[in-house]
């Protein structure tokens, strides 16, 4: 684990952490706010109070503007942005992205962000974006890992962190490799790039793909700021995957559009008849007050941040108690896309479910998906170890068990176990009175698993409904 880089909790992949900066600690999941040096819609310093622990900016714009890059170079980046906590600042990236060219040499803007004062700084590496040929994405990732190489080569150690970030556009090896390269030359943070398109796109679970793939080659100890993820929707989900740095425009971009951001999705401020929301901007005005005040795309700037900042507090709150996966399929069930994100995540649940702390709260099933949730597939993975013999009986609770040398409940999505395990975790889980079609499978998939392990016992099974599938196990009753 980077030096610079403590976790503190646990849950799923993600954790709280404390990420040290020459201006000071910041608590991980962080929300970074972009600050452009041009249009300030909301001054530092009123961020700061807001809750605002850490900003970004972009050192390629101070760079080429004469009157910043001199008032940069004389008091430094904390100066001219009037904002004494930790600054990140991009290389140039995005206008590489968006212009395809710009006017600096990668070494050239790597030392001016650390001539400013940068407490994080970021070599220009190549966005590729996603769904491009392979052998694009292979190419300009040669390009990128020549830039780190250069940097990590000519860093000296002590004062800003370095990042490294990480390209290979849609391609899951691509992602994994360049991931491992650059843990191998230790980098202080690990940027996961280029992943704004398809945030744009809705495109939630190609996003857990290039994450997961990333942090499989990074392991489980580096800090990771995901590029562009600014959205308070999918700050949970992205913070299951690992990730504890974020950065957001989309409180001022979306202001200027007129947009509201709530943490279930964007609405548009022309359609609200009433504000949902009791931030300091939303709880004394009407929504025709804020449609009609002359200073609106400041005051949803502040609305939009504000309800960024506080789920960010509340997925410190959800990884903290180990609740994080009910919080995630909460915010999934608010756009079917992001539905799709949260079934990606399951299909990582046996690499999550190795990062994942055994020790938690209460469960609770929540739907389908939760049948792929680290609790249940860690039961699974561990049924084998009831030792049964004799006459065994599977059963509902409450059911006449005279006869039986053992005695097992059962219970989807985890299916059977020993009564007298009742009342502890995970079989102390909340779950719907009718269980779901997943559930049932991974149920009966742990019976069978089971009744496997233990060919020599003799099951019975009585539950008042026999689960869909049950005469298609193999040895079912026997």
């Amino acid at each position: 684990m980077p030096d610079c880089f403590e976790v503190l909790n646990k849950d799923l992949a993600g954790r709280i952490g404390r990420l040290r900066t020459p201006h000071g600690a910041v608590e991980t999941p962080a929300l970074m706010p972009v600050v452009n040096p041009h249009l300030r819609l909301i001054e530092p310093a009123d961020l700061k109070r807001m809750g605002a622990e850490v900003l970004i900016t972009n050192s390629y714009i101070i760079h080429q503007d004469a009157e910043l890059n001199a008032l940069a170079a004389k008091g430094g980046v904390h100066r001219l942005l009037g904002f004494e906590g930790p600054i990140m600042t991009d290389s140039g990236a995005f206008q590489l992205s968006v212009y395809g060219d710009i006017e600096v040499e990668a070494m050239e803007i790597l030392h001016f962000q650390r001539s400013i004062g940068s407490d994080i700084c970021v070599p220009l590496d190549i966005p590729t974006p996603p769904d491009v040929s392979r052998a694009r994405a292979e190419a300009e990732l040669s390009v990128t890992e020549e830039r780190l190489s250069e940097a990590r080569e000519a860093w000296s150690e002590g004062g800003p962190l370095l990042a490294g970030p990480i390209q290979g556009s849609t391609y899951p090896d691509l992602r994994s490799g360049a991931a491992r390269r650059v843990r191998e030359m230790d980098f202080d943070l690990c940027p996961i790039g280029a992943v704004v398109p398809l945030m744009e796109a809705y495109r939630f679970s190609d996003l857990v793909d290039v994450v997961a793939a990333s942090k499989k080659g990074l392991g489980p100890a580096a800090p990771v700021h995901l590029f562009g993820a600014g959205h308070p929707m999918m700050f949970a989900l992205a913070a299951a995957l690992g990730c504890d740095l974020f950065d957001s425009a989309a409180y001022a971009l979306s202001a200027r559009q007129g947009r509201y951001l709530t943490a279930s999705g964007t609405l548009h401020l022309e359609d609200l008849k009433y504000l949902p929301c009791c931030c300091e901007v939303c709880r004394d005005r009407t929504a025709e007050d804020l449609a009609k005040d002359p200073e609106r795309t400041e005051l949803l700037a502040r609305h939009n941040l504000s309800v960024s900042l506080a789920e960010i507090r509340r997925v410190r709150q959800s990884i903290w108690e180990g609740s994080l996966w009910e919080l995630v399929e909460r915010r999934a069930r608010s756009h079917p896309r992001m539905i799709d994100g949260l079934r990606a995540l399951a299909s990582h649940g046996s690499w999550i479910e190795g990062l994942d702390p055994a020790a938690r709260s209460t469960c609770f099933y929540l739907g389908p998906e939760s049948a792929m949730r680290p609790e249940v597939l860690r039961y699974g993975s561990r049924i084998e170890r009831i030792q049964l013999s004799g006459r065994v009986l599977v059963a509902d609770r409450g059911a006449d068990e005279e006869g039986f040398d053992h005695v097992l409940w059962f219970l989807p999505p985890f299916g059977p176990y020993p009564k007298e395990l009742a009342e502890t975790a995970p079989l102390n889980a909340e779950v719907p009175a009718e269980a779901d079609g997943a559930g049932i499978a991974q149920a009966l998939a742990n019976l069978k698993r089971l009744m496997e392990a233990n060919s020599d016992a003799t099951f019975e099974i009585r539950l008042k409904e026999m689960p869909p599938g049950w005469a298609d196990l193999e040895g079912g009753g026997r």
